[in-house]
């Protein structure tokens, strides 16, 4: 191999090395952090009530219609019974007396007897009967995340859990669209003093 050859060589290979390392530099010395470190991440909850109507059969008891709203049937009947009761006892004018007493007096006594019996006349049926209940969990709305670039801290909410890092574009801001949409705290995605 000739002697000039491998000085040119040796020369172009240091050449290249040099220039790959400032070109690699200029990339990554001078842009400043890629990425903003992760501090703290709290899920938002937030609490969703849905109504539904619950429905169950009921057994009801009613009471019959009543078809002698003033018991005059009970009040006919005491009336007789409790007139020949009357007429049972005493004698003359006393006898005239105990029978109209014994009617007034059967009289009463049977319309309470009817009375009570039409207020006992009752039946059972199922009724269906609902109501409504508000059942409630939990539903994640997004996260509020805090963190620190270039020596600043600050928060933002996210649609995701961002895990330890978000990217940082070259004008310094967040980039947080990685999995939807965002709603940065304060108006703006970049750094709180």
């Amino acid at each position: 191999m000739n002697k000039s050859m491998l000085v040119g060589a040796v020369l172009g290979a240091v050449g290249v090395t040099a220039g790959g390392a400032v070109a690699t530099y200029s990339l990554v010395g001078n842009n400043g952090p890629e990425y903003a470190e992760v501090l703290a991440v709290q899920p938002i909850n937030e609490t969703v009530k849905t109504p539904r109507e619950v429905c169950n059969d009921v057994a009801v008891t009613r009471q019959r219609p009543v078809k002698d709203q003033h018991q005059i049937a009970g009040t006919v009947l005491g009336a007789v019974a409790g007139g020949l009761l009357g007429n049972q006892v005493g004698g003359g004018s006393g006898k005239k007396i105990a029978t109209v007493a014994g009617a007034v007096g059967g009289g009463y006594a049977g319309n309470k007897v009817q009375e009570h019996m039409q207020e006992s006349d009752t039946y059972t049926t199922t009724e269906t009967r609902c109501k409504t209940v508000t059942d409630t969990s939990e539903k994640l709305v997004g996260y509020d995340v805090k963190y620190q670039f270039d020596g600043k801290v600050g928060q933002v909410r996210m649609d995701h859990d961002p895990g330890r890092q978000i990217p940082v574009g070259k004008d310094g801001q967040l980039i947080l669209g990685q999995q939807g949409a965002v709603q940065p705290q304060g108006g703006v995605a970049g750094v709180q003093e």
